[in-house]
């Protein structure tokens, strides 16, 4: 059928029409990606976005934040272009992040006034503190916000001269890795012997009595009493064994330690065989544990009771045991039973968390009461204290076991009064290795190398031959 030449010019309109509609979406939707943005992230574990605790973080910081990048403007090198590409996945969870870039050759000044060392060294300013980064990384940035979220000053002081665990050692006991942590979120770590310095210092955040082994002199006990009378923030990891003289402190908290070492058989399902070991899967709505999710595993504990003791703190169970533990007072050698009527038996509570309303001074405190009261006292008006039946689970040794690393930071950052910080954990990276025996190895590579290009080699071969049949 022939068409008609009215028919040919309705087909060419149809055409010339579809062709400027087609320009004209093409032009709006142009327009539109100018002023509005979609990004997916499709990567294994999301590495070209902000993790939920960046963001999380992000949305805490209600103030403007300054970044400025010293990085030469070089056309071979690609790291501004980097810097910004990592800034912008903050600008586009707060949008008033202002990013700059200063020329460290043109201009030397501006370096050696903001103390920069390293090309493409990062300065980010808020609320008038900075703080340096050197390493490009979302993890290096967001440590560096968090250490600028902080209100003020934050002293870690541990309790030493007795055998404690030391924040800054490497032994398997010490409290090491767990120092360098808090040191990395911006707080400052000190150790403090009391029989040199008979005081508690007056910017103490937080006193960390970390599992004595030795006994403590009756007047470092009064001190310490003092410092929490008037309102001292306190982290006791204590374990079984005794109390090394501890004993008024944990009647002036209104705790009861219970006799023996927390037995566990729950942790043969994890496939550890000591039965020394507790696990701990559930856990209380309080700010320190909310949206916990992980277990978190304490090795050789101490079981402890606030019931039937009247005292002005409000005492809430922080961590408590499976109903199959107990606490076992024989030797933990052999085969180890529950026995009725010698054994507490469980669920038991090796956590406690204390608050009550900041106390009045009475005017009559020890010099260290009177160096560290000020200190102490907190713009909430809430003293905190963390009493927790076991030092190991922040030992170099278990740091890494479930979410003790995590659990250990949400205590500091709640004695510390930095509630907004409990809930960002610390960031884990994804394991990316595959780690294979030399066997599998070589039959890869040799069905890489050999089978399969002799397949498809023998496919063709096969194909060829059948079409010549043809």
């Amino acid at each position: 059928m022939e068409a008609s030449a009215k028919s040919r010019r309705l087909l060419r309109l149809q055409g010339a029409t579809f062709a400027v509609l087609f320009l004209v979406v093409i032009g709006l939707l142009a327009w539109l990606s100018t002023r509005y943005q979609f990004e997916s992230d499709w990567t294994a574990n999301g590495r070209h976005t902000l993790s939920s605790e960046s963001v999380a973080l992000l949305k805490e910081l209600k103030d403007p934040i300054t970044i400025t990048a010293f990085a030469r403007n070089s056309q071979l090198s690609t790291l501004r272009k980097q810097i910004k590409d990592l800034v912008d996945r903050y600008r586009r969870v707060k949008s008033d992040i202002a990013l700059h870039f200063v020329d460290p050759d043109m201009e030397p000044n501006k370096v050696r006034a903001a103390g920069v060392t390293l090309n493409g060294e990062l300065v980010i300013e808020y609320q008038g503190r900075t703080q340096h980064v050197q390493r490009l990384s979302e993890e290096a940035i967001t440590n560096a916000l968090q250490q600028l979220a902080r209100t003020g000053r934050r002293e870690i002081v541990f309790l030493a001269g007795h055998g404690e665990r030391n924040p800054q050692g490497k032994a398997n006991f010490d409290l090491g890795r767990f120092g360098e942590q808090l040191r990395n979120k911006g707080l400052k770590i000190s150790l403090l012997n009391l029989t040199k310095t008979p005081a508690v210092p007056r910017d103490t955040a937080v006193l960390v009595i970390a599992s004595p082994q030795v006994n403590l002199f009756p007047g470092e006990v009064r001190l310490i009493q003092d410092y929490v009378q008037q309102g001292g923030n306190l982290l006791w990891l204590a374990e079984p064994g005794g109390l090394h003289q501890l004993g008024p402190l944990a009647a002036q908290l209104g705790l009861k330690f219970d006799p023996g070492t927390v037995v566990d058989p729950t942790t043969r399902l994890l496939g550890i065989s000591n039965a020394a070991f507790a696990v701990v899967a559930q856990y209380p709505h309080q700010a320190v544990t909310q949206n916990l999710a992980s277990v978190t595993l304490f090795p050789y504990a101490v079981a402890m009771d606030t019931a039937g003791v009247k005292t002005p703190w409000q005492a809430t169970p922080l961590l408590r045991t499976m109903p199959r533990s107990w606490s076992e007072t024989g030797p933990l050698e052999g085969e180890v039973r529950y026995d009725k009527g010698k054994d507490v038996p469980g669920p038991l509570t090796i956590g406690v968390a204390l608050q009550r309303p900041q106390p009045q001074p009475d005017g009559g405190p020890t010099k260290g009461a009177k160096n560290s009261a000020s200190a102490a006292k907190s713009s909430t008006g809430q003293q905190r204290v963390i009493v927790v039946g076991d030092g190991d689970f922040l030992s170099n040794t278990y740091l890494g076991n479930g979410a003790n690393l995590e659990l250990g930071e949400r205590m500091i950052n709640w004695l510390a009064h930095d509630d907004a910080l409990i809930r960002i954990p610390p960031k884990v990276a994804t394991d990316t290795k595959l780690v294979m025996s030399p066997t599998t190895g070589y039959l890869i590579g040799f069905g890489f190398l050999f089978v399969l290009p002799g397949g498809l080699v023998a496919a063709g071969i096969v194909i060829w031959l059948k079409r010549r049949k043809r």
